[in-house]
């Protein structure tokens, strides 16, 4: 049984969104400090990555642990209520997103993922996005 009332539920599932969540800006805030100029959510890019710079041809997707699945205490959560119809929705995201980056670095583009937890973690954070700016 949820522990929320109905009315609850919508409003804290009709909170969450896509774009410009705390993750993301935590991504954004560190690679500004660091003088790079990108884009955001670019439709013209297959998957509307979160963070796109054209001239190195690099995308960057932030995504939620619980959302997409990730591997972590975050992703692993089971919800006790529709479980069929969140998994089925998550495995969805997953595949998804297996396409979109198989296509995207088929096209020539360098794609990174970072997870939500991740972002808790600015010495991970840091690493991970040093890595992939240092890569050429």
């Amino acid at each position: 049984m949820d522990v929320l009332t109905s009315a609850q539920r919508h409003r804290n599932m009709a909170s969450i969104h896509s774009k410009d969540t705390k993750p993301e800006l935590k991504v954004r805030k560190l690679i500004r400090s660091w003088g790079y100029r990108y884009r955001l959510h670019v439709s013209d890019i297959l998957g509307k990555p979160d963070i796109v710079f054209p001239r190195f041809r690099k995308v960057i997707f932030v995504h939620g642990c619980f959302w997409h699945m990730h591997k972590c205490r975050y992703g692993m959560v089971i919800p006790k209520t529709r479980k069929q119809f969140w998994q089925k929705k998550r495995k969805g995201n997953v595949e998804r997103d297996k396409k979109v980056r198989k296509a995207l670095k088929k096209d020539g583009w360098k794609v990174l993922v970072i997870w939500e937890c991740w972002t808790k973690n600015p010495k991970i954070l840091n690493d991970k996005l040093m890595s992939f700016f240092n890569d050429k």
